[in-house]
């Protein structure tokens, strides 16, 4: 649509489309503003978010859309009554001649706008993980001492203190009194923790303050002293004790107590509780005990009970018998293999016998061995003259070779004769 120079008369009138599109073309030239008022309302309607804002002083209101990509991009939570900075352009809708604020950014004003930093703190923690359970360190069962960070002479000392020895008597304290409040507080609260994290005799650290406003609760969300907290070897309890403004140091504590009291009554056992569980535990392990011990006893007698054991005799007076037996078997048995080793060993001497020279001797044969020792075999192994030694059935004894020669078996038989 064209929009006309010409100024509007009765003679030449714009038409509504014009007069929309002059609107327009003023309202984009206007450009961006920052406002602040108060939110009337806010309906989420998904991806997009339409509100109303009003005038502090007046009760002038204006419409507001917030785009989906502003929407991505916002930390803080919004809600109707909160006193906030609007950053926006105006738009002007030609076909329904409405004006609405398309809002680039938005922020909290006053306490509005430290609680939107707080969050923002609060989702960087978050995301760096400081938040992590598996970061979350277990408290000692007893502790030796308990480390206490709190304002002096305040109730919520009196109240840790006065708890914890009612329930341990012998409990120990290392009390570090610190302003809980104001400007200086964070800084000491910090340099106590780490005061007592250095010291090796305590166990555990509290960190106690009775409750109080937003704003003077600030001191538990302080960055450093958050992140001095994470970085903390000694387990940390925070007992600051306010449900609907939870300060930073609840969240990176390894635990959290609602009240002081409750701080006491989770870091220290109570010592007549802990009595009664022993005196269970001794009464369970005493009746275990004696059912065992019946148990046993039931099945030595029934052991006792078998045949085998009420009457033990018979166990040795069959095996007696038995071996009775196998010696009587095993003399008979040796008897008739000594018998038959004996004949075997007649044999063996008759054979023996037969083959023995000393036989051949006995019949009239002798054995000449020559000075030398060796035994003469033939006439050629001696010479005449030659000394020879006779062995005979019943001595020896030494004769010299005749030189004339004996040829003649015969004649030698009969010189025997």
């Amino acid at each position: 649509m064209t929009i006309v120079d010409s100024p509007s008369t009765i003679e030449s009138p714009w038409t509504v489309a014009i007069f929309a599109q002059r609107i327009k073309g003023y309202v984009d030239r206007l450009g961006t503003t920052w406002v602040e008022g108060e939110i009337t309302q806010w309906s989420d309607r998904g991806s997009t978010i339409y509100g109303k804002i009003k005038d502090l002083d007046s009760e002038v209101t204006m419409s507001f859309t917030v785009w989906a990509s502003v929407k991505n991009r916002m930390t803080a939570r919004f809600a109707a009554g909160d006193r906030v900075l609007v950053h926006s352009k105006l738009d002007f809708w030609a076909k329904g001649g409405t004006l609405s604020m398309i809002v680039q950014d938005m922020r909290h004003v006053g306490i509005g706008e430290m609680l939107e930093r707080l969050e923002r703190l609060r989702m960087t923690l978050r995301t760096e993980g400081l938040f992590d359970l598996d970061r979350k360190r277990a408290l000692p069962f007893l502790p030796n001492c308990i480390g206490l960070i709190t304002g002096k002479d305040s109730d919520a000392e009196k109240d840790v203190l006065r708890n914890a020895q009612l329930r341990w008597p012998s409990v120990t304290f290392r009390v570090r009194h610190t302003t809980v409040q104001g400007d200086r507080a964070a800084g000491e609260v910090t340099a106590a923790l780490i005061a007592l994290d250095r010291d090796p005799e305590v166990d555990v650290i509290i960190v106690a303050r009775g409750g109080g406003d937003f704003q003077n609760l600030l001191t538990f969300s302080d960055e450093t002293l958050v992140r001095t907290a994470a970085a903390c070897t000694t387990p940390i309890v925070s007992a600051i004790g306010h449900e609907a403004d939870r300060p930073l140091l609840d969240d990176v504590a390894d635990l959290r107590a609602s009240t002081p009291t409750d701080a006491a009554k989770r870091v220290v056992p109570d010592v007549a509780e802990e009595f009664n569980k022993v005196q269970q535990v001794r009464s369970r392990l005493r009746l275990r005990m004696t059912n065992a011990v019946s148990r046993e006893i039931d099945r030595v007698e029934q052991i006792r009970s078998r045949p085998v054991l009420y009457q033990s005799s018979w166990i040795t007076d069959s095996r007696a018998d038995e071996l009775a037996r196998l010696i009587h078997r095993s003399t008979e048995l040796l008897s008739r293999r000594l018998v038959r080793a004996g004949e075997q060993v007649g044999e063996l001497r008759g054979q023996l016998r037969a083959l023995s020279p000393q036989r051949t001797l006995d019949r009239g044969y002798a054995i000449a061995h020559r000075e030398d020792g060796a035994i003469v075999r033939t006439s050629a192994d001696v010479a005449a003259g030659a000394v020879l030694l006779l062995t005979l059935a019943d001595g020896k004894l030494s004769t010299t070779v005749n030189p004339r020669p004996i040829t003649d078996t015969a004649s030698v038989d009969s010189d025997r004769g």
